[in-house]
């Protein structure tokens, strides 16, 4: 697969070739509080098959995780740990062009999933905000 994607403001821009190693929904803590969103899904390439266009800011979230974000508009874009992906990049599939290219896989982390994010078939659902109630 050949795909782009890039931060908000656009100020980064990535590209990849070939297929992710996995495509996975991470319920983890450390997750949810560096993007602010309930989950984020991550789709792990090899280093190599990712060119990154601009200048990410880089924050250690633990002892061998690194978050590379945008440090102009805050989108959070790549994860890097090389004890646990050695040689490999974990990019924040909701920032490529097209995010329903790749199926999601499996989810990852489920001991700390908030425990509405389990029932959210259950919950109404607008394709498009609802108006308010007059």
């Amino acid at each position: 697969m050949q795909a782009e994607g890039g931060c908000h403001c656009r100020a980064i821009r990535y590209a990849v070739s070939g297929d992710p190693a996995h495509h996975a929904m991470c319920h983890c803590t450390d997750c949810r509080r560096a993007s602010g969103a309930p989950a984020v899904s991550w789709a792990l390439f090899a280093r190599d098959a990712v060119r990154i266009g601009g200048a990410p800011s880089i924050y250690a979230s633990s002892e061998h995780g690194r978050r590379h974000f945008c440090g102009t508009c805050g989108t959070s874009l790549f994860y890097t740990n090389d004890a646990i992906f050695p040689g490999q990049i974990d990019i924040q599939s909701a920032t490529f062009d097209d995010p329903g290219m790749l199926t999601l896989q499996c989810q990852v982390q489920t001991a700390e999933r908030i425990g509405w994010m389990e029932r959210l078939d259950d919950l109404p659902a607008f394709e498009r905000y609802p108006e308010a109630p007059a």
